[in-house]
């Protein structure tokens, strides 16, 4: 095995954190959890605007994607278990600039996915209907403040209480897309609803695919948006009780759970409602709901919905606590971010994203409306940079595993798959830049990440002036 310097050598089998606390079960459902979010519940809206019924086919194409970055990503996780996932699998491959930029950048994106996330649930929750006295009526940037404070704390509680309750809240929003799927399909059998709902509402309105392939194109970014956060589980599993057990039970079940849930949900909102009808300001769920004439059943898919983006915070805290404290233990971040608790909660790291997720309530003073739009095509852009970053990193340090002996999960095809993933993402980047509504995203991502790759070399130079490259050895390793 190779080192790479700012890398502390240590067993490639061994990850870099000390005590472990989560099991299988946990990573399934926090992998599942991550996913279903805004970008499900609300960005379906605007997808189905940009694609019509043929945003079935944008979900499908970027769900084949991502399943095969996250097959590449478990076979490293699962030969080098390390908490810092692929920022770490990316120094290794490429130095400690590739790892830093990839790193940071994502730390970045799940900052922009946590002001998505809060900003969705307080103007649901300001939307419920009157009937539901329970809640208090408070400014959206009100709300936004209580959601920071309540998860922070949650995030602080420890390893093993945090996939405890973030496992009890994914079950809610998994078992939520089933009873929409079921009642669904009850609705298009003329059982509930009215008969307005009907498969044939897939073509009567301009056709499947009313607005052309570019349609599907335009909706592949908001879409990369709602699968983004599923790489947490890659994360996660460096604390799990088994890390290479729990990364591949995981990895088999989310990709095609996910598949099923947002194709599935999908058909279920083009057939019960014609696409041009849709309200892209609005959940489809809950409108979908408000047809089935089932009395209660769309207000309780609201609170659900509005429970789902919550649970997609507390993990985005947990993704950028975790990435930011395995940047800063390679030396590739901040000293006093690597500061834990006797729970191993890396304590200034966590504070680190509260104290920053207070932009998140002061934007929904300043501007509640539209920061939901703005995060969702940012957070797009970033996750094709990621995803190329992990599928480089994979097709590097591939031969390597074979060579140790470490290959313990295989993503199979090797070169070709990955290779063809690779092409995949850069066709969607190719898509993106051809479209005006996508390209200033791509384009301003793009500058951050050079903007970031700057900042890596002037950071090596900075440690070397200072007389070393190794970093911060881990906790484990000291």
């Amino acid at each position: 095995m190779s080192t790479t310097p700012g890398v502390a050598a240590s067993n490639p089998a061994t990850p870099d954190t000390g005590k472990k606390g989560f099991r299988t079960r946990h990573l399934t459902l926090m992998g599942l959890g991550s996913a279903i979010g805004a970008g499900l519940f609300l960005g379906s809206g605007s997808i189905i605007q940009a694609a019509g019924p043929a945003s079935m086919i944008s979900y499908a194409i970027a769900g084949l994607v991502v399943l095969l970055v996250m097959r590449a990503l478990a076979e490293m996780v699962a030969s080098r278990p390390a908490l810092g996932s692929f920022s770490t699998y990316a120094t290794q491959a490429f130095g400690p600039n590739a790892g830093f930029t990839l790193g940071w950048l994502y730390w970045l994106m799940l900052m922009l996915v946590i002001v998505a996330e809060v900003s969705g649930a307080a103007a649901m929750l300001n939307a419920l209907p009157e009937m539901v006295t329970w809640f208090p009526r408070l400014p959206q940037w009100a709300w936004a403040l209580v959601f920071v404070l309540a998860f922070g704390a949650v995030n602080l509680w420890g390893v093993r209480n945090f996939g405890e309750f973030e496992f009890w809240l994914s079950g809610i929003k998994v078992a939520t897309i089933v009873l929409f799927l079921v009642l669904g399909v009850f609705m298009l059998l003329g059982i509930l609803g009215d008969a307005t709902a009907s498969v044939a509402n897939i073509g009567a309105h301009g056709g499947f695919a009313p607005t052309g392939i570019s349609g599907i194109a335009a909706g592949l970014l908001a879409v990369m948006f709602s699968f983004g956060g599923i790489e947490i589980i890659a994360i996660a599993a460096a604390e799990a009780d088994d890390p290479r057990a729990a990364i591949k039970a995981a990895t088999r079940s989310i990709a095609y759970r996910i598949l099923v849930f947002y194709i599935g949900s999908m058909f279920i909102i083009v057939s019960a409602i014609p696409w041009n009808e849709i309200d892209p300001e609005k959940s489809p769920f809950v409108e979908v709901m408000k047809i089935a004439n089932v009395p209660g059943v769309a207000t309780f898919i609201q609170l659900v919905a509005i429970a789902a983006l919550l649970s997609s915070f507390n993990a985005q805290i947990y993704g950028t606590s975790r990435m930011a404290y395995s940047l800063s233990m390679r030396g590739e971040g901040f000293e006093f971010l690597t500061k834990t608790t006797k729970k191993d909660v890396p304590v200034n790291s966590v504070i680190l994203t509260l104290g920053l997720s207070l932009g998140a309530v002061f934007l929904n003073w300043w501007v509640p409306g539209a920061i939901f739009t703005i995060a969702l095509k940012y957070v797009g852009s970033a996750l094709i940079v990621v995803w190329v970053f992990i599928l480089l990193s994979h097709m590097k340090l591939h031969p390597e595993f074979v060579k140790e002996g470490s290959l313990a999960y295989e993503m199979g095809g090797y070169p070709w798959l990955p290779a063809l993933s690779l092409l995949g993402l850069l066709a969607f980047a190719g898509l993106m830049l051809s479209n005006a509504n996508s390209r200033a995203e791509l384009v301003g991502t793009l500058v951050a990440t050079a903007i970031i790759w700057a900042l890596a070399i002037a950071h090596q130079a900075s440690m070397r002036a200072r007389g070393g490259m190794p970093g911060i050895q881990p906790a484990s390793s000291r």
